[in-house]
């Protein structure tokens, strides 16, 4: 995955669980925009991102628990 080469406008963290996920949308200022821990589904992710969709990168945190192996992934829209 190539290194970020440029500002983007909303930054998403996601907390991803089985049955919920916290998503946190930040603007390139750093403030808070869109902060909810909603359903792990995608039309409900889908609806919480479609107002930042013209700019925005996304991290996802994933623990699998009794293994200790933890995922992250990278996803610019």
């Amino acid at each position: 995955m190539p290194n970020a080469t440029k500002q983007h406008k909303y930054y998403c963290g996601i907390g991803l669980h089985a049955r919920s996920m916290y998503v946190c949308i930040l603007d390139s200022e750093g403030e808070v925009v869109f902060h909810k821990d909603i359903k792990t589904r995608p039309d409900a992710l889908m609806i919480a991102i479609s107002p930042f969709l013209d700019d925005l990168v996304i991290a996802v945190e994933c623990m699998f628990s009794g293994t200790g192996y933890q995922i992250s992934v990278k996803i610019t829209i």
